[in-house]
């Protein structure tokens, strides 16, 4: 048993040749995530800077006992609040420095090398902004509370 179609051959005197072209990868979701990964990254950097200049600009003059003594508290008077001002400039630098590989991620959306790497980079600073801004907080909360 053998099945076979026959199929009339067309009476066009115009015969087309059609031609197959595969459809361009235009990005889509993942150009939109890179877009927005980019425009987190500006804002990341603006909040990394004012968090660093605030802290790092800010003093208080607090009268002790009376007028005549008075204390003064800075960012460096604590190592941490130290620690918080250079981890969050460290954390801005490397926001800035990483706009050129979230660029690249934007046109070339399907590759994966460069989101990665940003992705590898992103959880170690988001760590040290964690931990800096904890340490501050704990040191905060024991001046404002007591031990």
């Amino acid at each position: 048993m053998s099945t076979t179609i026959d199929v009339p051959e067309s009476s066009n005197i115009n015969k087309e040749k059609t031609i197959l072209v595969a459809p361009a990868r235009p990005g889509g979701w993942k150009k939109g995530t890179a877009i927005m990964d980019f425009i987190l990254r500006l804002g990341a950097i603006a909040a990394a800077i004012a968090a660093a200049a605030s802290m790092g600009t800010s003093d208080q003059t607090l009268p002790f006992f009376t007028q005549f003594f008075q204390f003064e508290a800075s960012y460096d008077s604590l190592t941490t609040f130290q620690f918080f001002v250079i981890s969050m400039a460290i954390a801005a630098s490397y926001l800035v420095l990483s706009l050129p590989f979230s660029i690249v991620a934007i046109i070339r959306p399907h590759a994966p090398g460069p989101r990665l790497f940003l992705i590898i980079l992103d959880t170690v600073f988001l760590t040290l902004a964690t931990s800096s801004a904890a340490a501050a907080a704990s040191i905060v909360y024991l001046a404002h509370n007591g031990n």
